[in-house]
């Protein structure tokens, strides 16, 4: 287990481009969503993973990885995933003595270049680089798994699931039952 603490801006103009020691194509989808916990798998440059992060608390939440066969990993974005699959290009970017990843993102959401720093704990000090604005960590827009899900998708929790299950058996029984009496009478 990891902790993962990042802040995460708005990228406004192209001058980060200017730090880039590499750039990774990042595929990444999400298999569930709740209340407890979002799992995500990402393949990248060859290899994949399977992350299970805990909700924020603050800035701060868990992260457990898990190394993921690349065939499996690709047929897991191709069947299992929930809403779209995120694809992006990260770019390690260093400013200030410390790296930034800068995320540029294709399909569904291109046009969208967000800036990550993670951090060694919640109250490091760190210098905001000039090509970084708005500040958009707890904004739920951002968040990849709500880029994602979309924004009419409403990721279920396993509860709300089988609720929803038994209204459909109850309606269901209730339409058999109707059609069962029109055709006796």
């Amino acid at each position: 287990m990891s902790t993962e603490i990042e802040r995460k801006y708005l990228v406004v103009d192209d001058a980060w481009r200017a730090g880039v020691t590499r750039a990774e194509r990042y595929r990444q989808g999400y298999l569930a969503k709740t209340e407890l916990a979002t799992i995500r798998i990402r393949c990248a440059e060859g290899c994949a993973t399977l992350t299970v992060k805990t909700p924020r608390r603050g800035l701060v939440r868990s992260e457990f990885d898990v190394d993921l066969p690349l065939a499996d990993a690709e047929e897991m974005l191709a069947t299992l995933c929930l809403g779209r699959v995120i694809d992006k290009v990260r770019h390690f970017v260093d400013f200030d003595g410390m790296t930034w990843h800068v995320d540029v993102f294709a399909g569904h959401a291109e046009g969208l270049v967000l800036a990550e720093i993670e951090l060694d704990h919640p109250d490091q000090a760190f210098r905001t680089p000039p090509w970084a604005g708005a500040e958009v960590t707890h904004d739920l827009r951002f968040h990849n798994s709500r880029l994602a899900l979309g924004p009419r998708q409403v990721p279920l929790s396993l509860a709300a699931v089988s609720r929803r299950r038994r209204a459909l058996e109850r309606a269901a029984t209730a339409t058999h039952r109707s059609a069962t009496l029109t055709a006796t009478n």
